[in-house]
């Protein structure tokens, strides 16, 4: 069977693609839905692939030269956020509303993380958002939400709420995978409080940003060897001009939507915090310190070179 061009027109939930290769190895009553993916070959890499593509009545699209060169993937980002709502609730409103994301990971100790939005379809998940220097993620990202309380708030204190570890093993095992298919550069998975500092705080101070890193080869992480020789440079002084504008900068090298006015204003606290939920979470009062200023710089040693 020549599988190039060839129209499927159903599918089992279990049937793998392999099996074209003879109309012999194909199961009986293996049509179980219509579908309009089209299996072609690719001619570079020799491998089955499902492609959307024009299906017309009375042409036929040639996909002897797929693919070309001249592309790459539309998904350039992955965003974690946090529900802040019980199982329940989040999947009624991530599939009720307007707002949703590609994928939902409940907080039971199962093994189901369920799809809500197709990775080739834009998810309503990251809103006015900013990174490097690009904005409306939601164009360009796959969004993950996952279901944590977030956080309350008593007598001005906020207690964040952890994540238990069935739940951080589908995380990593999830956005390990999204990575390697999409190449998504480390310094681009990121939090929604990193895209969207000024009202978000998504996933919040207790999530294993560094265990995933570790653990799953996940996002970025400092070298410690690094963070040290800038500890032993750093200014003495935090509330300078042209120590705060530098510090702007390094945050806005690395991906942030801050300017460089060498101001301590209220974006720059809150870019800060956010910074600090991510890299420095032992401490993230939003305030600029030799801990926060050594790790951005050693970041952008690392990444941004």
């Amino acid at each position: 069977m020549n599988v190039k061009g060839l129209v499927f027109l159903g599918i089992l939930s279990i049937f793998s693609l392999s099996s074209c290769g003879s109309s012999k190895n194909i199961p009986q009553k293996v049509i179980t839905k219509i579908i309009r993916d089209t299996v072609i070959v690719n001619s570079k890499t020799d491998q089955y692939e499902m492609t959307r593509a024009a299906k017309l009545e009375n042409y036929k699209i040639n996909s002897d030269n797929y693919p070309a060169v001249g592309q790459d993937e539309r998904t350039r980002f992955l965003v974690l956020h946090y529900t802040a709502l019980d199982n329940e609730t989040s999947m009624r409103v991530l599939t009720q509303q307007e707002v949703s994301a590609h994928y939902l990971i409940n907080d039971i100790d199962d093994d189901q993380i369920h799809l809500l939005v197709d990775e080739t379809k834009r998810a309503w998940h990251a809103g006015v958002s900013k990174w490097k220097n690009l904005d409306n993620l939601n164009f360009t990202s796959i969004g993950i939400e996952i279901v944590n309380q977030g956080y309350t708030t008593n007598a001005g204190v906020k207690t964040h709420y952890p994540y238990p570890e069935h739940q951080f093993k589908k995380v990593g095992a999830l956005t390990q995978n999204i990575v390697k298919r999409y190449n998504i550069l480390p310094i681009n998975v990121v939090g929604h409080s990193d895209i969207a500092p000024s009202r978000k705080h998504d996933p919040g101070p207790l999530f294993p940003w560094k265990r995933l890193y570790d653990e799953y080869g996940v996002g970025a992480w400092y070298e410690e060897a690094d963070k040290q020789n800038f500890i032993t440079t750093a200014p003495f002084i935090f509330d300078g001009e042209i120590v705060i504008k530098e510090f702007q900068t390094e945050l806005k090298k690395y991906g942030y939507d801050v300017q460089p006015t060498g101001i301590w204003d209220e974006q720059t606290k809150k870019v800060t915090q956010a910074f600090q939920y991510h890299f420095n979470p032992i401490k993230y009062d939003g305030m600029l310190d030799v801990e926060t200023w050594a790790i951005i710089k050693a970041l952008n040693k690392k990444y941004n070179p």
